[in-house]
């Protein structure tokens, strides 16, 4: 199994009672952890873990296309214990991001007024500030969270951790089946706080009549692969440890969307940016309406994953 991850000081005060330190943090060992760089992990060649990766195949790095769809998890309680936690995670970011974000419906641009252009606009500051927000907000809540779930919160991690074959098929779909529910809970929570469904949110909204969904479904695309790649490399590729330790993986992933979300949100007039997290606009459309390119926040996720799951395959960090 892995090694005990919290160790009892030795001088710890004598007069407390010894009783209460028999009972240790539990980490359960994981490879799709975000932020732990795959460091709370078992070894597979280790017949002693055997047993228990039968029940946690994705407990070890290298699982088989057969472990990775055993449909025996779907009969782990633990698995469903971990989605009620995505769920909540995911319910509470995407609301506090889609609320920082919110503008009334119909606004329209601002005019640059000075040499600086856009840049002396909300049409820039409102994501620069957006960019802050989002890097601070994730980085807490992969601290928060990655100990019990992985801290995914995000159907994009979600589905290019299982393409990757760092979780089986039972995790993915209760964590998506826990994400969506979640985004729809922040939703009906914007609706309710916002005080009507006529609002706009940076990430998902996108004017088709200045930019084509064709258009709108590449720059998803694309900003999708620069999110995987990175987060991965920050946050889940186990050679890092070596380099900056798990501790910093967090405000890495942060980084990563905060600045792929600013750098996709004021160049294209029309464009509100990259959603970067379906469920967090699922959330968005279920208090508001459902435009006819939301598709594209989904598609373009899965077509991402798909493809950085064969890159994956192609080079792994582990060597067997």
């Amino acid at each position: 199994m892995a090694g005990l991850l919290f160790r009892p000081q030795n001088d710890i005060d004598p007069s407390v009672n010894v009783q209460q330190l028999s009972c240790k943090p539990h980490v359960p060992p994981f490879v799709g952890r975000i932020g732990g760089n795959q460091g709370i992990v078992l070894d597979r060649a280790d017949p002693d873990n055997a047993e228990f990766l039968r029940k946690v195949p994705d407990a070890a790095p290298l699982m088989s296309a057969r472990d990775s769809f055993n449909v025996r998890g779907f009969t782990d309680l633990n698995l469903w214990r971990f989605a009620v936690v995505e769920c909540v995670g995911t319910m509470m970011l995407a609301f506090i991001t889609a609320w920082s974000a919110a503008t009334p419906a119909n606004v329209a641009p601002p005019t640059p007024t000075t040499p600086a252009g856009i840049f002396a606009t909300t049409a820039f500051l409102g994501p620069l500030v957006g960019a802050f927000t989002n890097w601070a907000l994730l980085t807490l809540f992969i601290f928060s969270f990655s100990a019990v779930s992985g801290s995914h919160l995000n159907p994009t991690i979600t589905l290019a951790t299982f393409f990757a074959r760092l979780i089986s098929l039972p995790r993915m779909v209760l964590y998506l089946a826990g994400q969506i529910l979640g985004g729809a809970l922040a939703g009906w929570i914007l609706q309710s706080a916002f005080g009507s469904g006529q609002y706009s949110v940076g990430g998902c909204v996108v004017d088709t009549a200045l930019v084509p969904v064709r258009e709108a479904f590449v720059l998803e695309f694309i900003c999708c692969l620069i999110l995987i790649f990175l987060s991965f490399g920050v946050g889940l590729d186990p050679r890092q440890v070596r380099v900056y330790g798990a501790a910093l993986s967090p405000w890495l992933v942060g980084m990563v969307l905060g600045v792929v979300s600013l750098g996709s949100s004021y160049t294209r007039e029309g464009y509100g940016g990259a959603s970067l997290n379906p469920a967090r606009c699922f959330g968005v459309y279920v208090g508001s309406s459902f435009p006819g390119y939301h598709w594209i926040h989904w598609v373009g996720p899965l077509a991402v994953a798909i493809g950085h799951g064969l890159v994956y395959y192609l080079v792994p960090p582990w060597k067997a």
